[in-house]
C-alpha cells in the first residue's frame, strides 16, 4: 500500500460480488489510508471500506452483494451520512470511466435524461448537441456525463505476467480494462503469475484485457477475490458472505469478525476461512 496516499480516488474493478480484489481491499484495512473517495460497480469492497471508516465518499452505479441485494455496511453509511454518496445510473458510470480512459472532460448520453439524476448531482450539466438531428433540424440536448478520473484503479485477474499484461478467463471483463486506462497508476493482483506466451495457454482466451501499458504493478495473490467469485477458478462463497452481511447488526459482530478476518495477514485468513467452511460443513451447511 506505499503507493497508495490518503485522500486518493481510487476505482475498484469488477462488479458486485464479483471478481473484486479483495486482498488489496483487506491490505488497505490494515494500512493508515483515510479520506477515500471509492469508485466502483460496488460490493463488499465499497462496504468494507465504509466499515472501516477508509472512504469519505462513493461514486458508484450500485453497491450489491448480488445474492444479497443490498450491501448492509455501504446502506448503513448512506442512511448514518457518513459517507458523501454519488449514485449514478450505469451508463452515466460506465461512460465517465470511458471518458477519463479517452481522457476526454466528459461524453454524451441520453442516460440519465428525464431522472432525478441531474436534479439531485447538482455537478452533472447537460450539452446541446451541435449537429442537427437529420429529421428534425433539431439540437438534442444531451446529458454530459462527467469523466471519473481516477488517481489509482485495483482490479483482479486471473493471470498476469510480470510486465502487467493481463487476461480473464471468466464471461465478463466487468470494464476492469477501462478502469486501469482511467487511472494514474493501477495495479493487477491475479490468480498466477506466468510468463506473456503462457497467458492464454489452454483455453479459448484470444485476447489479453490489461495490458502492461496501463499497469504499475502486479501482485500474486492466489484466492485474491475470495469471498466473491472468480468463475471459472472459484464461485462466491456465500456462506462467508452471510456471515460478513451479519457483522452489520452489532459493533459486537464487526469486531469479532475484523479481528478474525481482516487484522491479520493473507495465510491466517486462509486458515481461518478454512475454519470457518469446516465449521459450517460440520452443521451441514454448504461452502
Amino acid at each position: 500500500m506505499s503507493e497508495l496516499r490518503s485522500g486518493m480516488t481510487i476505482g475498484i474493478g469488477g462488479w458486485g460480488s464479483r471478481r473484486k480484489p479483495m486482498s488489496l481491499i483487506r491490505a488497505i484495512l490494515r494500512s493508515d489510508l483515510t479520506d477515500l473517495t471509492v469508485v466502483a460497480y460496488g460490493g463488499p469492497d465499497v462496504g468494507l471500506l465504509c466499515r472501516s471508516g477508509k472512504a469519505s465518499k462513493v461514486i458508484s452505479g450500485f453497491v450489491s452483494l448480488d445474492s444479497i441485494p443490498l450491501e448492509p455496511h455501504y446502506r448503513a453509511a448512506r442512511q448514518a451520512g457518513s459517507v458523501e454518496a454519488v449514485e449514478l445510473d450505469e451508463g452515466m458510470f460506465l461512460l465517465g470511466i470511458q471518458a477519463a480512459a479517452w481522457r476526454l472532460p466528459f461524453l454524451p448520453t441520453r442516460a440519465g435524461l428525464g431522472s432525478d439524476v441531474p436534479r439531485v448531482m447538482g455537478h452533472i450539466a447537460t450539452v446541446r448537441s451541435p449537429y442537427p438531428d437529420p429529421v428534425t433540424g433539431e439540437h438534442e440536448e444531451l446529458l454530459a456525463a462527467p469523466a471519473l478520473h481516477l488517481d489509482a484503479a485495483l482490479v483482479h485477474q486471473h493471470r498476469a505476467d510480470v510486465s502487467g499484461n493481463a487476461v480473464w478467463l471468466g464471461e465478463d471483463p466487468y470494464f476492469d480494462d477501462l478502469l486501469v486506462r482511467a487511472a494514474d497508476r493501477a495495479f493487477v493482483s491475479c490468480e498466477s503469475v506466468v510468463a506473456t506466451g503462457e497467458l492464454g495457454a489452454g483455453t479459448d482466451v484470444t485476447h489479453q484485457s490489461i495490458s502492461r501499458m496501463d499497469v504499475t504493478g502486479v501482485v500474486h495473490a492466489p484466492g485474491g477475490a475470495h469471498f466473491t467469485e472468480c468463475l471459472p477458478d472459484y464461485g462466491r462463497d456465500e456462506a462467508f458472505q452471510r456471515v460478513y452481511a451479519g457483522t452489520a447488526r452489532s459493533d459486537e459482530a464487526w469486531e469479532d469478525f475484523a479481528a478474525r478476518f481482516l487484522d491479520v495477514d493473507d495465510e491466517t485468513y486462509r486458515a481461518h476461512v478454512r475454519e470457518l467452511a469446516d465449521a459450517t460443513d460440520a452443521k451441514g451447511g454448504s461452502k
